[in-house]
């Protein structure tokens, strides 16, 4: 790390818990990269406090923006000033930018991250059908996202058949084109096939959805990336598929996240 003075712009993560979290290593290195004289610090910061420590992030004059992760995300979305409307929609927020009037403008980057990462690997989804695996927070980034770029028509399958209707709902009154059903565990007949929920992370995890259904016209991505090859891409490789680890929606989001919080050089 460059020495640290005066001069040095500080951005911020803020998490409960915060030991875990990698974007401090990933962002400074972007830092270094861009040659900034700025450092990304961790800082852990309970449900409770968040409207406290977001008041006093306000004011820091050297401070030009940060990132919340869980358990922040929806919470933070009411703390700032501005967001978008895909970000209104989502409910949720992971990346604020502060103007030096102390505003705070949020933006939602957990879905356009996996559409830049498709791009990178030559994956153009406008136009496309697509399957959906889960409709939590990361679903919900990706399904907006998924529908901004350009989809013809998205399926949504969620063990908690609400869930699916909720996000079906404010879907459609975000991009009423977009052809929009309630599926089941099948992803047949769908171009793009994208787990969005945390099955495969752990060894005895079921498979998120009937990999017997597979064949190999399809495309099945990932936003895990730890295994980079889970149990889903290795079944759907084994089936013919064309498959896109998670890893690469994590790059793309970290740059992302850079340009939007104005980690550029002067």
């Amino acid at each position: 790390m460059t020495n640290i003075s005066g001069m040095t712009a500080i951005w911020a993560i803020l998490a409960d818990p915060i030991h875990h979290v990698k974007t401090p290593e990933a962002l400074n290195a972007v830092l270094r990269d861009r040659e900034i004289d700025g450092v990304l610090i961790p800082v852990h910061v309970v449900a409770d406090d968040l409207s406290r420590i977001v008041d006093g992030l306000r004011r820091m004059q050297n401070l030009k923006g940060f990132i919340v992760t869980v358990p922040h995300k929806s919470a933070m979305l009411e703390l700032c000033d501005e967001a978008d409307d895909s970000a209104r929609a989502i409910g949720a927020v992971n990346t604020i930018r502060r103007e030096n009037d102390g505003r705070l403008v949020g933006a939602m980057l957990d879905g356009t991250g996996f559409v830049a990462g498709l791009r990178t690997a030559g994956i153009e989804p406008s136009g496309m059908s697509v399957y959906l695996a889960g409709a939590g927070g990361a679903a919900n980034a990706i399904a907006f996202a998924l529908a901004d770029a350009g989809i013809a028509k998205l399926s949504i399958a969620n063990r908690t058949r609400s869930k699916s209707d909720d996000l079906a709902r404010r879907l459609h009154g975000h991009c009423p084109r977009l052809v929009i059903d309630v599926s089941t565990t099948d992803p047949s007949g769908h171009e793009l096939v994208v787990n969005a929920t945390s099955l495969g992370l752990r060894d005895r995890d079921p498979l998120p959805l009937d990999v017997t259904r597979l064949d190999q016209t399809q495309i099945v991505a990932e936003i895990i990336m730890q295994p980079e090859i889970t149990p889903l891409l290795a079944a759907a490789r084994l089936r013919g598929c064309g498959i896109q680890p998670g890893r690469p929606m994590l790059t793309s989001q970290l740059h992302l996240m850079a340009d939007f919080m104005g980690m550029v050089s002067s």
